[in-house]
């Protein structure tokens, strides 16, 4: 199962990439993603991340390893959970508007007809839907805009 979304978000590069990589504000803007606890305050090539998903109302204990960063590209991190892998990846691109976030998680494993049972892809997208929303508004508001029209 893949799921990917993206948005276009007004602000800049740096701006998005800094509040997207430092774990502590997660909390401050994430709502699909609880309890994010690291070792680190940002997230770091090889470091993995504790965190909590809800969906519905049954919390999801994960703890993804980041993969790979291309600082201002690219992040992907992945994990695997009770016989299911995920990979996530998200690529950071500068258009016209300020930039084209797009999330981009590929399911796989024994498990992913029952899967899909219990977490169907429409609710998959709405989580990722809700993340890129929380994290446009997030980067939107206060200091370090490029534009304050809305899209």
């Amino acid at each position: 199962m893949v799921i990917e979304e993206s948005i276009i978000i007004n602000a800049s590069l740096e701006k998005v990439w800094d509040i997207f990589t430092d774990l502590t504000c997660w909390k401050n803007w994430c709502s699909v993603i609880d309890d994010v606890t690291a070792d680190v305050m940002r997230l770091e090539e090889g470091n993995s991340f504790k965190c909590c998903i809800r969906p519905f109302d049954i919390p999801m204990d994960l703890e993804p390893l980041v993969e790979e960063i291309v600082p201002m590209q690219r992040i992907v991190w992945s994990g695997k959970k009770h016989g299911i892998s995920a990979r996530h990846e998200f690529a950071f691109q500068i258009n016209s508007s300020g930039v084209l976030l797009t999330s981009r998680e590929v399911f796989s494993g024994l498990f992913m007809s029952p899967l899909r049972l219990l977490f169907p892809k429409k609710k998959l997208q709405e989580l990722s839907e809700t993340m890129l929303r929380e994290i446009k508004t997030a980067a939107e508001r206060g200091p370090g805009n490029q534009n304050t029209e809305n899209i």
